[in-house]
């Protein structure tokens, strides 16, 4: 049927060619229905937004959700084969997190919109400041994610934000959950962790470009934030 065949006549002939045209790509509406069935269930929804905040491993995911590893499992196997979870072994163990994918992005957040869940790290008491001072700390956060090789005080960032020290930290960890220093060195960990897993560049460079001038101290924080040093997290992978 052409576009002057339509019972009514409401839209431009050239826009209703271009939407019949992209309603006939069945088969990529057909992906986008099987991805939004493996959210068909709330588990499965539950399990996919919890390791977008974290990763763990089968155990501590039943734990969390009250359910056996066996059903969790079943529920893990879905979401991987659709591209949306990635796992790293090490040891005997399996570690599951959400991918970094453009798709897995979109779902989380329509996830967090639909039902208002707050991330754990955004989470605000609003009761608590002013909007703009939320908005202050955000840019705050952003330029401190842009420049995680730079050794920034908060007496730097009070200058530029103009924004008294003490409210400042006050807000940041109203809005972040943590200090601000316990925060940024989240990201530099994460940050090193992804480098060691996708990149072949030396240990060192990586430490000095997350903002380590010392290779012990990198090495040091690392250990602490994930159990091994840089090279044995390397190597497991």
């Amino acid at each position: 049927m052409d576009y002057q065949e339509l019972p009514h006549q409401h839209t431009e002939g050239n826009s209703v060619s271009f939407l019949r045209g992209e309603l006939r790509k069945e088969e990529e509406f057909q992906t986008v229905a099987e991805l939004f069935a493996q959210l068909g269930d709330p588990a499965r929804i539950r399990i996919f937004w919890l390791l977008c905040h974290c990763e763990e491993c089968v155990i501590n995911i039943a734990a969390m959700m009250d359910m056996s590893s066996p059903a969790v499992s079943h529920h893990l196997k879905s979401l991987r084969s659709n591209g949306l979870l990635v796992s790293r072994r090490s040891g005997k163990e399996v570690f599951y997190r959400a991918a970094d994918t453009e798709t897995g992005r979109l779902l989380h957040h329509m996830i967090e919109q639909v039902m208002s869940i707050a991330c754990p790290k955004t989470h605000v008491h609003r009761s608590d400041y002013r909007e703009d001072q939320i908005e202050v700390i955000r840019d705050v956060h952003t330029y401190l994610v842009e420049h995680l090789n730079e050794r920034i005080s908060i007496e730097m960032l009070s200058r530029r934000f103009h924004m008294n020290p003490t409210t400042l930290k006050a807000v940041f960890k109203s809005v972040y959950g943590n200090s601000l220093a316990a925060h940024i060195k989240e990201h530099r960990m994460e940050a090193a962790a992804d480098r060691l897993k996708n990149s072949d560049d030396p240990i060192q460079t990586i430490a000095r470009e997350i903002g380590y001038d010392s290779p012990s101290r990198f090495t040091e924080a690392f250990r602490t934030a994930y159990g091994v040093s840089p090279s044995e997290y390397r190597k497991s992978e």
